[in-house]
């Protein structure tokens, strides 16, 4: 499933929300389900104070595959971009909190890297264990 939503921080809870419905077709405890709104909203948080210039309109993309032993989420945007070094975490982390931090903590796996062209990507992965 794919959503786009403006890169405004009123905007997440759609992918919240959106993530909520699909855990529907899976059984994914509670808790489980807590920590990837919590990744998630971290890595649209990123997305929408960092991609784009003050005043300047964009969007953010939300993809997510739901297999069968495991969820991704890969969230997007066309802004400046970063590339994630350990020098350039740790300045992230004492500037904005620990958002990507949480999300290693959360996911059992977790990519950064330069969009298509321009701007950010992050997707992580968190193991479900086999259908139900």
């Amino acid at each position: 499933m794919r959503l786009t939503i403006p890169a405004k921080a009123e905007y997440i809870t759609l992918g919240r929300l959106a993530l909520a419905g699909i855990s529907h077709l899976r059984d994914i405890p509670d808790e489980t389900l807590h920590d990837l709104k919590l990744a998630l909203t971290e890595a649209c948080t990123n997305s929408v104070r960092h991609a784009y210039e003050a005043g300047k309109e964009g969007t953010v993309k939300i993809v997510y595959e739901l297999g069968e032993e495991d969820i991704s989420i890969e969230v997007l945007d066309e802004g400046e971009g970063f590339v994630l070094d350990e020098a350039s975490e740790a300045d992230r982390m004492s500037e904005s909190g620990l958002g990507i931090a949480i999300i290693r903590a959360v996911a059992d796996e977790l990519e950064i890297e330069p969009g298509d062209g321009q701007g950010s990507r992050l997707r992580f992965v968190k193991r479900l264990g086999a259908a139900a």
